[in-house]
């Protein structure tokens, strides 16, 4: 059976796109990315077979690129790509560090994916990125000029969700090929992946057709049975481990992004399943600085992993204090393999450029496993489409819909009743568990 033919754009270190080809429903016929030790690593993975041998690779800024010259490259024309699939680079719609929307540049790749999507009118686009997208706005109002502290009210283009109203709205205007999207809030670790990890899915199509997302397959131990009938009757697997990811991983020459020996000092007093709070009172203070201080966003400062829960979302350097990400029974970062098991990438996946380079490849990847979940969802609409012989459906969704799949993942506590919460690995861990979400299943729609 012929599979359907796919573009991928901000390709990155392959993630979303080997997460479509574990589905065996596509073929990859074109890569387009910036970075060339991105490049690189997709030519490398190329010349050792274990990507599709006639895949394009296409180095340079998306933004200097005719996708008339993508497509003539592969013998395709408007209208014949099954799918368009990407994730624009998010910094500038993350809800972690400044926020600037779409005032900063960055910002704009949004619409440069758009303006793919409009010349190739591909049957159906799946864009992935970062949640803070959801609710940012075309332009940033510093807090302290808002309303609330005494500045006029936001405009339209300053209201939350302004991006997505306006990103619809040009869907919708593309000549004689209008496109429905739904998004969906959904989390990794809730599909098997062994990282708690929470993105946002965009799935358009211009056959007016409604898509859906399947509920989640996994939950916290703890939730299994309370939540086995939320989802139709449904009983839900337990969410894979660290353990599960690494726990049988040997390297004799491990890649690490190493903490320093002044780090490793104060690593070496958590035990696993803590982080800071564990530490006495003096040693806090002395190796956060002001930080000790602050009143929120300390969970990842002098943190050890446990091998009994999924792991944080990694990050692109292992080895920050106020990130880390320190390996459950070794005073270490993370290495560079265990990173890749984290991801699900294969294990014979290879990554080109310096070690810093190859962790940030991995760090910034989608997770295959959302790939694979998504990339089912789609070629299950395009066999349907198929079948009607690509007619589209004669009455237009009535909004596009935002979608929340139980996506946000509470964290277990590391502090409570002036003690700190922690456990030893392999041995009583009936306090290891994440805190069941309460809302399982919520829809809205873009105004």
């Amino acid at each position: 059976m012929a599979k359907y033919k796919v573009i991928s754009l901000f390709s990155g270190g392959m993630g979303l796109d080997l997460g479509l080809d574990s589905t065996g429903h596509y073929e990859l016929v074109a890569c387009v990315e910036k970075e060339k030790v991105f490049c690189d690593t997709i030519r490398v993975n190329i010349a050792a077979g274990k990507v599709n041998p006639n895949l394009k690779v296409f180095e340079g800024d998306i933004s200097n690129l005719d996708p008339a010259d993508v497509l003539a490259a592969v013998g395709l024309k408007p209208g014949e790509v099954d799918v368009v699939v990407g994730g624009p680079p998010c910094q500038a719609f993350s809800t972690a560090g400044k926020r600037e929307s779409v005032q900063d540049p960055r910002g704009t790749l949004l619409w440069q994916f758009l303006r793919f999507v409009e010349y190739m009118q591909p049957k159906f686009f799946l864009m992935e990125n970062v949640r803070g997208l959801v609710s940012a706005a075309l332009s940033h109002r510093p807090i302290a000029e808002r309303p609330e502290n005494g500045g006029p009210e936001l405009t339209d283009d300053e209201l939350p969700g302004s991006v997505l109203r306006q990103f619809s709205h040009d869907l919708q205007s593309i000549p004689n090929a209008a496109y429905h999207f739904d998004v969906f809030e959904v989390n990794s670790v809730n599909y098997g992946a062994p990282q708690i990890r929470e993105r946002v899915i965009f799935i358009g199509n211009r056959f007016n057709m409604q898509v859906d997302f399947p509920n989640p397959t996994h939950g916290p131990a703890a939730a299994i049975k309370p939540q086995s009938d939320l989802f139709g009757g449904r009983s839900l697997q337990p969410w894979a481990t660290l353990r599960d990811a690494i726990g049988n991983l040997r390297e004799d020459d491990p890649v690490v992004l190493d903490f320093s020996p002044r780090k490793k000092s104060f690593l070496s007093l958590v035990p696993p399943g803590a982080n800071w709070r564990s530490l006495p009172i003096d040693l806090q203070m002395e190796s956060m600085g002001k930080a000790w201080h602050a009143k929120g966003g300390r969970s990842g400062w002098w943190r050890r992993l446990t091998f009994d829960l999924p792991c944080p979302t990694l990050v692109t350097m292992p080895n920050h204090a106020s990130t880390a990400l320190c390996h459950p029974t070794e005073t270490r970062a993370l290495s560079l393999k265990e990173y890749a098991r984290i991801q699900e990438f294969p294990d014979d996946w290879e990554f080109s450029g310096t070690v810093s380079e190859r962790y940030r490849q991995v760090g910034n990847a989608v997770p295959t496993r959302l790939g694979k979940v998504a990339g089912e969802v789609v070629a299950a609409c395009l066999d349907i489409m198929k079948a009607r012989e690509w007619r589209a459906f004669p009455n237009v969704p009535d909004a596009f819909r935002i979608v929340y799949i139980q996506s946000h993942v509470r964290t277990r506590q590391w502090f409570k009743d002036g003690q700190t919460i922690v456990w030893e690995d392999g041995g009583e861990t009936e306090n290891a568990q994440y805190t069941p979400n309460k809302t399982q299943r919520r829809t809205r729609k873009i105004a």
